[in-house]
């Protein structure tokens, strides 16, 4: 019997790509984010590529800091995991804005990206309606008011897109470049959604005055 001689190659592939995390919040926080959405005026629409009924900046970031920042700390382990490797700094992250996104029949949010760092959305009303009429697609992407995100100009051999239709409670984390966009429904009613950045460093704009700052 002839012995094989064939060489014996070691192989590893690698995670390509965008680290993109989608984790599920607790309940409180949803009612949290609901209410706090209700109670806030200011209009974001101006800021915003979205297309959408309306888009409401939050009254007050601070009641909703504590929770996000326990979120995000699951996002940079999984980051560190997906990078296989641990960062050479522990970042200090500012959210740098957060908002309320009321979503109504023909909305849509055309291909974008985002400042800072990282963002993310969380899904805090997928109506019945929607959820039927989503169901009845039979379509290739993740359907009416599915999220999608696209990364780079690869082949077909080549995984660039992600299409997802959310359930309440879900959170998508993602670094702030990557480009993502909404589809839209014809359903008569209402998806509703909280988006933020998140910057890693604080802005100039908000240092202190050199005088202002303690020797």
């Amino acid at each position: 019997m002839k012995k094989d001689k064939r060489e014996k190659i070691q192989v590893m592939t690698y995670n390509w790509g965008p680290c993109l995390v989608r984790l599920k919040v607790a309940d409180e926080f949803i009612k949290l984010l609901l209410s706090e959405g209700e109670a806030s005026k200011e209009d974001f629409t101006s800021k915003l590529a979205g297309q959408l009924h309306r888009e409401v900046g939050f009254r007050d970031k601070g009641v909703l800091v504590p929770w996000l920042a326990n979120y995000i700390g699951v996002y940079d382990k999984a980051h560190e995991s997906f990078m296989n490797k641990k960062p050479k700094f522990k970042p200090e992250y500012v959210i740098s804005a957060l908002w309320i996104n009321y979503q109504k029949q023909f909305d849509y949010n055309p291909p974008h990206d985002h400042d800072g760092k990282l963002s993310f959305v969380i899904y805090c009303q997928i109506p019945d309606e929607l959820k039927a009429e989503n169901k009845a697609y039979s379509g290739r992407s993740g359907g009416p008011g599915s999220i999608q995100f696209t990364y780079g100009e690869g082949t077909r051999e080549a995984i660039t897109y992600q299409s997802q239709f959310p359930e309440v409670g879900d959170m998508y984390i993602f670094p702030a470049w990557l480009k993502h966009y909404v589809s839209p429904f014809k359903s008569d009613c209402t998806r509703i959604s909280v988006s933020g950045n998140v910057h890693d460093s604080v802005p100039f704009a908000n240092l202190q005055k050199k005088e202002d700052i303690k020797k």
